[in-house]
């Protein structure tokens, strides 16, 4: 069976024999996807039983897209504004379009038609999948004001389907165009004498702008003598003189037009007109100044063009050609010019050049005048006139000229720099800088000179400025040169001779020229210690010197056979010992005024002579030793002193051995150098109790002198001896005594005297003991032994 509810389908059953029935469905009705994308059926099968059995199956039929729709679009009309100068990029419209059927066949495109032009393609773009048109270039509402775009939309089918619509795109105006100006008629010439109110120019002004932005107005700047005539045709425009004009002033002017229109913004644009004034003859021939004042040199080559003078005129061609003529009246300054017409023009005289007929000579006459004058070429002609001073100049044709023939001075040696030492002086006849005298050293001064003495350029005076010195240079002759300023300048020489006065300026000068710096003290009275020379640089009196020694020493100066040459000697007999050496302070004196001296200070030194023998401090030498006396210790010493000096005063030490062999000096040695004496054996005062030797002192001088001393020695004595008991003295020589004394005796009671001896002397002599009692008792009585 079949769903009988769906008319788009029908079933058909075919028998296949064996195989079955096959139930075949079919469409019987044509399907539309866009009115529905799918059917759904039942099958049902049954079979021949009884009763019946049935089976169902579900069928879903999904009908297929065919592009069978056109693009549709959203709108019947678009329509739209859009600014002239938009920039690119800017959004003009969006169209849009839908396709009803599905996938590709649905999926719309747009794109300009190919029958739009390609001017329009070239200023507007379409996005082919948002239909977005945008400006692509330059929108000119002057160039089109409108555009009408046909516009398709296709899908993407096999084989595409697409709809056209056209776009309408107005141009809005924009206030982009400035007014345009065009000279129609033009006079580019205009005499100076025209009237005001003449025209000179017809201006067309126009503006490609619609509405408010083709609304012009035009003007002229203010500060030229013309004005805008506004004619009876909306757009022209006369261009007339508002004031007189004048060549002279203006010869030529600029005017600039301009034109604005009323857009907003508004937009201007201007056109320059050049107008020329031409020339009327108004103006007479003009010199510069008057009088007109040239130079000419003197010493001129006759016949030569020296200089020449032109006059102007403000007029132009005819009207400024100019002729000249010079006014005679027959004077003497005109008897020595005329002029010499060169650069002619017509006959006319463009340049007139001054001819000199004769040498000129400034210090003859200084000035020529004469009169000029100048006609130009306008009808009728007008002319000025001149009048022309010559003024002379001068040559440099006359050398400087001293006004004395010798110049001599007499200057102080030592003067102080910037004294005046002479003042020279020259003339000379030229003018200006050619009669302006210059003063200086001649090329063959020396350097050296120069540095003494200063030549004022100007006034001519020598002054000093260095240091002049008579013992240097006792007179100079300096060469001093005159010259002018002239451009060759010419110089004169003279000679000036300063002579140098000698002044006491220089004290002696001591020179010691051979010097003994030492003298024997045993020298002869008159020996020479030092040859001196003294010399004084001045002249005269002021350079005659004396020399002698200031100090009371025993030297004298004695003038030697040379002069200027002198001896120190010895005047009386030198001791080393008295004074070693002596400052002698050498004076010599000149007899200038003011008196000038010098000292110089030689020290002498007085050398040693062996002439004193040492002399001991003491004489004789006494000494006290202890007996037992300790042999690693100096006994005594001895010293001697010698006043002389070195070797002569160095001293040796020995003891005079002339006794034999006993002689007490064989048991003593001394040290040579320092006189310590030392002791061979120990002493024993009770077998020697003194003696007695000589020291000798000799120096090491050549030869040699040499002093002795005695010298006397006491042993001193030790207690080195025990006493021994004299009394009481028992049988077998013992000290040992027995005393009997009564009982009861009182204290103080003497008992015995004991006696003892000591070989020692001094405190340890004799000694006596007494024995005393004490105090009574009557058994062991304490006694007291009192030493004697």
């Amino acid at each position: 069976g079949t769903d009988t509810s769906n008319d788009h389908f029908r079933l058909e059953v075919k028998d296949k024999g064996d195989d079955g029935k096959i139930p075949v469905l079919i469409v019987q009705k044509s399907l539309d996807r866009e009115m529905s994308r799918s059917h759904f059926l039942v099958l049902t099968a049954l079979d021949g039983g009884k009763p019946l059995k049935s089976g169902d199956m579900n069928i879903l039929v999904n009908v297929l897209d065919v592009n069978d729709n056109a693009p549709v679009f959203s709108k019947n009309v678009y329509s739209v504004m859009l600014d002239e100068n938009a920039p690119v990029g800017t959004t003009v419209i969006q169209v849009n379009a839908t396709d009803l059927d599905d996938g590709p066949n649905g999926d719309v495109v747009y794109s300009f038609s190919n029958s739009v032009n390609r001017k329009v393609i070239k200023l507007f773009d379409i996005n082919p999948t948002t239909g977005v048109i945008t400006v692509k270039g330059l929108i000119d509402y002057e160039d089109k004001d409108k555009y009408e775009i046909e516009i398709q939309a296709s899908d993407k089918g096999l084989a595409p389907l697409s709809t056209q619509k056209s776009v309408l795109i107005k141009i809005v105006d924009m206030n982009d165009n400035a007014p345009e100006i065009e000279v129609t008629s033009f006079s580019s010439s205009i005499p100076e004498d025209s009237r005001p109110g003449t025209t000179v120019a017809l201006i067309s002004v126009s503006d490609l702008d619609s509405g408010l932005n083709g609304k012009v107005i035009c003007t002229v700047n203010e500060d030229a003598p013309f004005t805008l005539s506004h004619s009876l045709q909306g757009k022209m425009y006369s261009l007339v003189t508002k004031s007189p004009l004048d060549r002279e002033k203006q010869a030529q002017y600029i005017i600039t037009v301009a034109a604005e229109d009323a857009g907003q913004p508004s937009l201007s644009s201007e056109k320059s007109i050049i107008v020329a004034v031409s020339d009327v003859n108004d103006n007479s021939p003009e010199f510069s100044l008057s009088p007109y004042v040239f130079y000419v040199t003197e010493g001129n080559n006759p016949g030569a063009s020296v200089f020449s003078v032109k006059a102007s005129d403000r007029d132009e061609n005819d009207n400024a050609a100019i002729s000249y003529h010079i006014v005679r009246d027959g004077s003497e300054d005109n008897k020595v010019t005329s002029f010499l017409n060169i650069n002619s023009d017509n006959g006319h005289i463009t340049m007139p050049f001054l001819v000199l007929q004769k040498q000129l000579d400034r210090e003859a006459t200084r000035e020529h005048r004469l009169l000029l004058t100048a006609i130009d070429g306008g009808k009728p002609a007008r002319s000025g006139t001149i009048e022309i001073l010559i003024e002379v100049l001068d040559v440099n044709d006359n050398w400087p000229v001293f006004k004395q023939d010798v110049y001599s001075a007499v200057l102080n040696e030592n003067a102080l720099p910037g004294t005046l030492v002479i003042q020279v002086n020259a003339t000379d006849l030229d003018e200006g800088a050619n009669g302006e005298i210059v003063y200086s050293f001649g090329k063959e001064v020396d350097l050296n000179l120069q540095k003494l003495f200063y030549l004022d350029s100007k006034t001519g005076e020598i002054k000093v400025i260095g240091e002049v010195d008579f013992e240097e240079n006792q007179s100079y002759e300096i060469d001093i040169q005159a010259s002018d300023k002239g451009t060759v300048p010419l110089s004169t020489d003279k000679t000036v001779i300063i002579k140098v006065m000698d002044l006491n300026d220089n004290a002696p000068e001591i020179e010691v020229t051979s010097f003994s710096k030492s003298v024997p003290e045993d020298c002869r009275t008159g020996t020479t210690v030092a040859l001196i020379s003294v010399n004084d640089l001045d002249s005269g009196p002021n350079g005659k010197v004396s020399c002698f020694i200031q100090e009371d020493v025993p030297f004298a100066i004695a003038p030697s056979l040379q002069d200027n040459m002198y001896a120190i000697v010895t005047k009386s007999l030198l001791d080393r010992e008295e004074e070693p050496f002596y400052e002698l302070t050498v004076v010599a004196k000149d007899t200038g005024e003011p008196l000038l001296s010098s000292e110089k200070t030689i020290t002498v030194v007085v050398s040693d002579v062996n002439d004193n023998r040492p002399q001991f401090l003491l004489s004789p030498y006494t000494f006290y030793i202890s007996e037992n006396n300790d042999l690693a210790a100096p006994l005594f010493s001895v010293k001697a002193s010698d006043p002389d000096d070195s070797d002569n005063a160095h001293i040796v030490y020995h003891i005079r051995r002339d006794g034999g062999e006993g002689s007490i000096g064989l048991f003593l040695n001394i040290n040579s150098e320092n006189g310590d004496i030392m002791a061979l054996k120990s002493f024993d005062f009770e077998t020697l109790k003194t003696f007695q030797f000589q020291v000798v002192a000799t120096d090491s001088g050549a030869p040699s002198l040499s002093s002795n001393v005695s010298v006397n020695v006491f042993i001193l004595d030790q207690n080195d001896n025990a006493p021994v008991i004299l009394y009481p003295l028992s049988s077998n020589g013992s000290a040992e005594g027995v005393e009997e004394i009564p009982r009861n005796v009182n204290a103080g009671h003497l008992v015995t005297k004991v006696r003892a001896y000591d070989a020692d002397i001094g405190y340890n002599v004799m000694i006596i003991l007494q024995v005393f009692v004490l105090h009574g008792s009557n058994h062991n009585i304490p006694i007291m032994l009192l030493l004697e």
